[in-house]
Protein backbone atom coordinates (compact mmCIF):
# COMPACT_ATOMS: atom_id res chain seq x y z
CA UNK A 1 0.00 0.00 0.00
CA UNK A 2 1.45 3.06 -1.33
CA UNK A 3 0.96 6.37 1.20
CA UNK A 4 1.11 10.35 0.23
CA UNK A 5 0.80 13.77 1.37
CA UNK A 6 -1.13 16.33 -0.23
CA UNK A 7 -2.90 19.58 0.26
CA UNK A 8 -6.56 19.52 0.38
CA UNK A 9 -7.80 23.35 0.74
CA UNK A 10 -11.75 22.53 0.53
CA UNK A 11 -14.40 19.74 0.25
CA UNK A 12 -14.63 20.45 -3.40
CA UNK A 13 -11.22 19.74 -4.05
CA UNK A 14 -11.15 16.62 -1.58
CA UNK A 15 -14.20 15.59 -3.80
CA UNK A 16 -11.71 16.00 -7.22
CA UNK A 17 -8.66 14.28 -5.49
CA UNK A 18 -10.54 11.22 -4.66
CA UNK A 19 -12.46 11.05 -8.15
CA UNK A 20 -9.63 11.75 -10.00
CA UNK A 21 -7.61 8.97 -7.73
CA UNK A 22 -10.39 6.49 -8.00
CA UNK A 23 -10.91 6.67 -11.75
CA UNK A 24 -7.01 6.92 -12.27
CA UNK A 25 -5.87 3.61 -9.98
CA UNK A 26 -8.72 1.69 -12.08
CA UNK A 27 -7.89 3.28 -15.52
CA UNK A 28 -11.47 4.62 -16.19
CA UNK A 29 -12.17 7.56 -18.09
CA UNK A 30 -12.32 10.73 -15.59
CA UNK A 31 -15.80 12.15 -15.15
CA UNK A 32 -17.58 8.95 -17.10
CA UNK A 33 -18.50 7.34 -13.93
CA UNK A 34 -20.77 8.85 -11.01
CA UNK A 35 -19.23 9.13 -7.51
CA UNK A 36 -21.51 9.80 -4.64
CA UNK A 37 -20.57 10.50 -1.31
CA UNK A 38 -22.56 10.17 2.40
CA UNK A 39 -21.12 11.69 5.63
CA UNK A 40 -20.26 8.84 7.93
CA UNK A 41 -21.08 10.12 11.76
CA UNK A 42 -20.47 9.30 15.53
CA UNK A 43 -22.74 10.19 17.94
CA UNK A 44 -24.90 12.63 15.82
CA UNK A 45 -21.31 14.47 14.92
CA UNK A 46 -19.58 13.96 11.16
CA UNK A 47 -16.60 12.11 11.39
CA UNK A 48 -16.05 11.11 8.04
CA UNK A 49 -17.19 11.34 4.58
CA UNK A 50 -17.66 7.92 2.41
CA UNK A 51 -17.21 8.24 -1.39
CA UNK A 52 -18.32 5.57 -3.69
CA UNK A 53 -17.44 5.64 -7.71
CA UNK A 54 -19.80 3.53 -9.46
CA UNK A 55 -18.22 1.81 -12.09
CA UNK A 56 -18.82 -0.02 -15.01
CA UNK A 57 -20.99 -3.27 -14.74
CA UNK A 58 -22.15 -2.26 -11.51
CA UNK A 59 -18.60 -2.88 -9.95
CA UNK A 60 -18.09 0.42 -7.04
CA UNK A 61 -15.05 1.62 -5.83
CA UNK A 62 -14.65 3.12 -2.66
CA UNK A 63 -12.28 6.09 -0.42
CA UNK A 64 -12.66 7.03 3.09
CA UNK A 65 -11.83 10.38 4.57
CA UNK A 66 -11.45 9.68 7.83
CA UNK A 67 -11.51 13.07 9.49
CA UNK A 68 -9.98 12.73 13.08
CA UNK A 69 -6.59 11.50 11.64
CA UNK A 70 -7.43 13.62 8.58
CA UNK A 71 -6.35 10.93 6.24
CA UNK A 72 -8.28 9.46 2.85
CA UNK A 73 -8.01 5.76 2.41
CA UNK A 74 -8.94 4.08 -1.13
CA UNK A 75 -10.18 0.94 -1.59
CA UNK A 76 -10.86 -1.47 -4.37
CA UNK A 77 -13.57 -3.29 -5.54
CA UNK A 78 -12.76 -6.34 -3.25
CA UNK A 79 -12.14 -4.03 -0.44
CA UNK A 80 -8.32 -3.93 -0.43
CA UNK A 81 -6.81 -0.93 0.68
CA UNK A 82 -4.38 0.07 -2.04
CA UNK A 83 -3.19 3.90 -1.11
CA UNK A 84 -3.33 6.19 2.38
CA UNK A 85 -3.28 9.54 1.87
CA UNK A 86 -2.15 12.22 5.08
CA UNK A 87 -4.48 15.40 4.39
CA UNK A 88 -1.45 18.50 5.26
CA UNK A 89 -4.62 20.15 6.37
CA UNK A 90 -8.42 20.05 7.16
CA UNK A 91 -10.51 21.19 3.86
CA UNK A 92 -12.87 23.95 4.88
CA UNK A 93 -16.48 22.29 5.56
CA UNK A 94 -19.66 23.70 4.55
CA UNK A 95 -21.34 23.38 7.61
CA UNK A 96 -24.97 22.99 5.55
CA UNK A 97 -23.41 19.89 4.01
CA UNK A 98 -22.43 18.24 7.01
Amino acid sequence: MRARITNIRTLADLREYVNQTLCSHHQLELGAFPLTERWLTRSGKPCGLFFCLHGPRSVKFSAIWEMQHNTVLFYTATGERFLRTQLASAPRLDMAAA
